[in-house]
């Protein structure tokens, strides 16, 4: 598809060098690895003069965070790839430092916090910045939460903690450029895309740079300020009118809509009950709600008034410092990720080979995940922490169930 309209400046050649056999992502693998099967996003803060977007001018209304801006020289994220005759914008690299916690049982993990830069920025300083890390998402169930009707997770928001218990979920809200409207996001580690046409759009225009009806962008997320990817030979113009034509991004979201979510397993195991019983009374399902019934949509009988189990709300929460990128988005402030959905977490290394999971796939496995929550689930954590060994093992052991 648009075999002639990738870059100028790209992150993958294809889908599926990045979403690898429709699985997880992973970080860097040493230092100057160089990002695979993830991308960084940069923004600047908005000039305090900017004129408002539509969008903005809405979120205004609401509680969001101030606004921010792609970046004047780099765009929305950077493009470490590159066509022949251009220069990719920088590389990836990636410094880590350790912290260990001691856990109940004498036991101790060691969690891993990394910290990103750009190395050799090709368009000149980066200067004041914002970059956020962000591994690929599996593409499983995406249908199925596409179905989830909006009220039933507006239904869960509760941004004043009215009931007291420390949880305050938000939902997003974003522009949905296949809806020409403002819409829950339900899509990104963020919740920044609305609906799968409106990911599948924005992922062929920034991470390949490939231009489509909802965006027709030939020249991807080159800006102003560089000249010689604006000005290069692009695929938009011909017969199809874009590089990737409607009836192909079509096919596209419907094959990203599609992609069934894997059978539980071992549901009945004595080990897998006690740490579901464990997971609810430690108060996990507070963010990682369990369940939803799917709506009825005309034409797609394939999502339509299903009972799923995808345990998430779909919520922006506060994660806390630790996980913080410092990097608002839409009404998501730095602080705040959208509840990851948990179903297929068991299948992680049988699909693709790591057991690497979070935004930017810092944690090497589930207990490590648990323990990076803050924010909202610090009370969770600490009592993950403080619990008896066999007890974390049966959660841990519920988790790979799914």
């Amino acid at each position: 598809l648009a075999s002639d309209g990738l870059g100028p400046l790209y992150n993958a050649r294809a889908c599926q060098r990045c979403h690898l056999k429709d699985g997880r992502g992973h970080p860097p693998a040493g230092p100057d690895a160089g990002a695979v099967s993830m991308v960084l996003r940069i923004s600047v803060p908005a000039p305090g003069d900017a004129e408002p977007t539509a969008i903005e001018g809405y979120l205004a209304t609401l509680d969001a965070p101030p606004a921010t801006r792609p970046h004047p020289v780099y765009g929305e994220q950077i493009q470490d790839l590159a066509i022949a005759g251009q220069a990719a914008e920088g590389r990836v690299a990636v410094d880590v430092t350790e912290t260990r916690i001691p856990l109940g049982g004498g036991e101790t993990v060691t969690l891993q916090r990394p910290t990103y830069r750009v190395e050799d920025p090709a368009y000149g300083p980066l200067g004041h910045h914002m970059l956020s890390p962000r591994i690929a998402p599996q593409m499983i169930g995406l249908g199925l939460l596409e179905a989830i009707p909006a009220a039933d997770i507006l239904a869960l928001e509760d941004p004043e903690d009215a009931d007291g218990d420390g949880i305050s979920g938000r939902a997003q809200v974003v522009w949905s450029d296949s809806r020409q409207r403002p819409m829950p996001g339900r899509f990104g580690h963020k919740a920044g895309m609305a609906t799968i046409a409106d990911q599948t759009a924005h992922a062929f225009a920034t991470d390949i740079g490939i231009s489509s009806p909802l965006l027709p962008r030939p020249a991807g997320d080159c800006t102003p300020m560089q000249p010689a990817c604006l000005n290069a030979p692009d695929g938009a113009g011909d017969a199809r009118g874009d590089e990737i034509d409607g009836d192909s991004l079509a096919l596209v979201t419907f094959y990203s809509r599609n992609l069934a979510v894997p059978a539980r397993r071992d549901s009945g195991d004595a080990q897998v009950l006690r740490g579901k019983q464990v997971f609810y009374d430690t108060g996990c399902a507070a963010c990682h709600h369990p369940k939803f019934v799917t709506d009825r949509l005309p034409g797609q009988p394939e999502q339509s008034f299903q009972l799923i189990w995808p345990y998430s709300d779909l919520l922006l929460h506060d994660m806390g410092e630790g996980l913080a990128d410092h990097r608002p988005e839409s009404r998501a402030t730095g602080r705040e990720w959208r509840t990851a959905p948990l179903w297929g977490l068991g299948l992680t290394f049988q699909v693709n080979g790591h057991t690497r999971f979070l935004h930017d796939g810092r944690a090497r496995s589930l207990l490590e995940a648990i323990l990076w929550h803050g924010g909202e689930a610090e009370t969770a954590r600490q009592k993950v922490i403080d619990m008896a060994r066999p007890d974390r093992n049966a959660l841990i052991r519920f988790l790979e169930s799914l």
